[in-house]
């Protein structure tokens, strides 16, 4: 009858039962290490981000954190344009060109497009006239206004918000807080509201 010897590189017999199982189930430490290095390098890109927006855009943990503060300001879909616009201008196949086009059009640009951006009536019209022979600058005129609305606007905020102070001070995520976006009332909605002298008299 053949004895298997099984060894474990990890255990130490002079370590107490309870020191070995901590390290077995914890790890070595190594690992954190690790992690609290990654956290370093987080911190330090962070802070570059403060100094301009195009830091903090070209940087993709940056451009994350951004696009979540616009998530909770219900503004997404500008960075989701200016994204869609970065992506456009890479195309090389002439016949893709067409077909993006018009995808990034109808899904930010025409009146009613599911996450339309806020653009000039002129800027709108000169994409709408173009759309059907695009070219890859098509949106340069979009983009570049977009950006400017976000960085003059959206990003002076963001560098006030909690996901921004949270990277800088190396505190965990939370969960984010979306601010409702307000919206105009209708006369219709108050047909049916009693006003206050009706209820006095």
């Amino acid at each position: 009858m053949e004895t298997s010897l099984v060894l474990f590189s990890q255990l130490n017999m002079c370590e107490s039962k309870e020191k070995t199982f901590f390290r077995l189930m914890h790890g070595s430490g190594k690992e954190e290490t690790s992690k609290e290095a990654k956290t370093r390098v987080l911190l330090e890109e962070a802070k570059k981000w403060g100094e301009s927006f195009d830091k903090l855009l070209s940087h993709r943990d940056g451009l994350e954190a951004f696009t979540r503060f616009l998530k909770t300001e219900f503004s997404e879909e500008n960075i989701e344009f200016w994204k869609a616009c970065e992506d456009f201008k890479k195309i090389k196949e002439p016949q893709q060109i067409t077909c993006q086009a018009r995808a990034i059009f109808e899904k930010f640009i025409q009146n009613d497009a599911p996450q339309e951006v806020n653009l000039d009536f002129h800027t709108k019209e000169v994409i709408t006239k173009s759309i059907t022979h695009p070219t890859l600058h098509s949106f340069d005129a979009a983009q570049s206004r977009v950006y400017q609305l976000m960085e003059q606007d959206s990003y002076t905020r963001f560098l006030k918000s909690d996901i921004y102070l949270d990277l800088l001070e190396g505190r965990p995520r939370r969960p984010t807080n979306l601010r409702r976006r307000s919206r105009s009332f209708t006369c219709s909605e108050f047909q049916d509201v009693k006003s206050d002298v009706a209820i006095w008299l």
